[in-house]
């Protein structure tokens, strides 16, 4: 068992108490009924590249050809090429892999070891809403992007829990 210095203990709980103080007033609610939910969602072929293993200095990637698509409120974009996934997205095509000319171009030295081309997906969600007679938009998670989606159909009121000094959605919950 690791035992902790007193004031360690009382410092941590302080910083704790801080935290979830600040959390907790730095959040307000907006009721709306005016709100669109965006995925964007992103194909990104990206390659390893390693230096001398002698050499002190860190891998690094690079990235080469991108694909992306914005899902609006769960429907179905009209360049889809593939969907809906398991969180009901849908997907672009997939860009062109790089080719072996282009790997090699951005090689920094003959000694470096490149990886095999590795394809990312990422998604970004966000929510835009009217609040006070201006238009809001501001990144979010899955949680709230699928409750505006399931919202959206009937435009049924929401009520959004906005932190952090208006920088994140936190919460959609159906009024």
């Amino acid at each position: 068992m690791i035992v902790q210095p007193e004031w360690l203990r009382w410092s941590r709980i302080a910083l704790t108490t801080i935290v979830l103080g600040m959390a907790l007033t730095g959040c307000n609610n907006v009721v709306t009924t005016e709100y669109e939910a965006t995925a964007t969602v992103i194909y990104t072929w990206q390659v390893e590249y390693s230096p001398n293993p002698d050499k002190p200095i860190r891998n690094r990637r690079e990235k080469f050809a991108t694909t992306s698509l914005v899902n609006r409120n769960g429907q179905r974009p009209i360049d889809a090429a593939s969907g809906p996934d398991n969180k009901g997205l849908y997907w672009p095509a997939i860009p062109p892999r790089p080719t072996i000319d282009e790997i090699e171009e951005r090689t920094r030295s003959s000694d470096e070891v490149v990886g095999s081309p590795q394809l990312n997906k990422d998604v970004k969600y966000s929510i835009t809403y009217e609040n006070q007679g201006r238009t809001v938009t501001l990144p979010t998670n899955y949680s709230v992007y699928r409750q505006v989606v399931k919202a959206y159909p009937d435009r049924q009121p929401l009520e959004l829990t906005v932190a952090g000094n208006e920088t994140f959605v936190t919460k959609a919950d159906p009024r």
